[in-house]
């Protein structure tokens, strides 16, 4: 569970072959393909990450892990409730800034976690009771997602909001007590904020076909069904020795949902552990949508769960039987993620007249990515497209463009091949999708 200080050619999907006939382009593949996590994991289109603590960034054994092995990135405590606005109405990114400045630079992308919690709520807030409570709640969501937007390729929305043993109900909490609604308006609060980011549900003890398990499962299935922004599922896996025995039918079950899934805390202690380790990501390997994989630390001793050995590295950073086994777990591949599970649900960014436009994570390679944009509303149309720094734009198809490099945005307009159409960008380390600043209808 989340504790306390934790504790917590080109292939395109566009026009037949015309993009191949009018360019052809040579691309580098993966550098380190099957020797890292990070690499392996890439191969199918997942991720593998960790947990990060901006206290041990000076930690060059730390460093030199992270860098090597992982390309994604969770704060550990750094954007949370009582770090980001300790006082009321009064923000603090520092911390969390580092630790996204720091994985950009390494090309990693980053997820939030998390917005709404009933734990490590500030001091004011936990004083806070019904319309004043949620009021609050939902500045805070606005404030920190908009910092973000466009920085981050997913957040923990809300954390933990279901019981154990409750019959696969709600926790009792100051959050529950402002309406049974509010894990929604705190989604639709975060996908006004940042309509680029994917939006999950996270929580713990719900590895296996449970009671908890499946009050979240009928959750999202309401959500999907209303139209609520959900995005994607974490489940955190603290395990001891096994992993449940449906663990994989668990996992399919939610993906058949519409969402995507995640193992977004794993850690394993026991003497079992290399084998649980290499059941969980064969697990994850098996279902298309389960899109990648997060240790909840790097060594043992950067570990929540102190003397339980439960990571991957030792003390010293020296690798473990179960690294090993997660390695070649990841090696021995499955089906490639789809395109589709890229893009958040319901995204709506900024649009002017009738014209809207989304963007959908394309291909990707070490040093540069495509994504696509599909405009809906008007033929006739442009759309202003935000990067982030370092990076640059290369090229686009079915569009003409212009760049602004002092403010990195490119407006683009159409061609007359259609109203879907790409942009590639040469990262310079940071692989954050490019977010709508406006689409106008001419």
């Amino acid at each position: 569970m989340t504790k306390l200080r934790r504790l917590g050619g080109l292939a395109l999907t566009v026009g037949a072959g015309s993009v191949a006939a009018a360019v052809a382009l040579t691309l580098p593949g993966p550098a380190s393909a099957g020797t890292t996590l990070g690499a392996s994991a890439a191969e199918t289109g997942r991720y593998f990450g960790t947990a990060v603590s901006v206290g041990k960034l000076g930690d060059s054994t730390y460093v030199g892990i992270l860098n090597r092995e992982f390309n994604r990135v969770t704060a550990e405590n750094e954007m949370k409730w009582d770090a980001t606005e300790p006082s009321q109405g009064s923000f603090n990114y520092a911390n969390g800034d580092r630790i996204l400045n720091q994985a950009v630079g390494n090309g990693s992308r980053v997820r939030g976690h998390a917005l709404a919690w009933h734990n490590q709520q500030p001091g004011w807030a936990q004083g806070m009771s019904g319309s004043a409570l949620r009021n609050a709640m939902v500045n805070h969501i606005t404030q920190v997602a908009t910092h973000y937007r466009g920085r981050l390729y997913a957040w923990d929305v809300v954390n933990e909001a279901f019981a154990d043993g409750n019959g696969g109900g709600r926790r009792d909490s100051n959050l529950q007590r402002t309406g049974n609604d509010w894990i929604e308006v705190a989604f639709r609060t975060a996908r006004a904020a940042d309509p680029g980011a994917k939006l999950c549900y996270n929580d713990y003890n719900t590895d296996g076909v449970n009671a908890k398990s499946t009050g979240i499962y009928n959750m999202v299935a309401d959500f999907k069904a209303r139209g609520v922004p959900i995005d994607c599922v974490g489940f955190q896996s603290h395990l001891t020795n096994s992993v449940p025995g449906d663990y994989q039918a668990n996992l399919q079950r939610f993906a058949n949902l519409g969402v995507d899934v995640q193992i977004t805390e794993l850690d394993i202690s026991g003497s079992n552990q290399a084998n649980v380790y290499a059941s969980v990501v064969r697990s994850c390997m098996a279902v298309a949508r389960c899109t990648g994989l997060t240790v909840w630390g790097i060594r043992d001793s950067d570990s929540w769960r102190t003397g339980q050995n439960p990571l991957l590295f030792d003390n010293n950073g020296n690798k473990k039987a179960a690294y090993t086994s997660t390695l070649n777990a990841l090696n021995a591949g499955g089906p490639t993620v789809p395109p589709s599970s890229g893009s958040p649900s319901s995204s709506s960014p900024p649009s002017g007249g009738t014209c809207s436009a989304t963007v959908r994570d394309g291909t990707r390679w070490s040093d540069r990515f495509n994504s696509e944009v599909t405009v809906s509303g008007t033929n006739t149309w442009t759309v202003v497209l935000a990067l982030t720094s370092p990076q640059t734009v290369s090229s686009t198809w079915n569009s003409t463009y212009t760049y602004d490099a002092a403010t990195r945005t490119v407006t683009l307009r159409p061609n007359g091949n259609g109203n879907v159409f790409g942009i590639t960008v040469l990262a310079n380390g940071n692989f954050t999708r490019p977010t709508v600043r406006s689409c106008t209808a001419a």
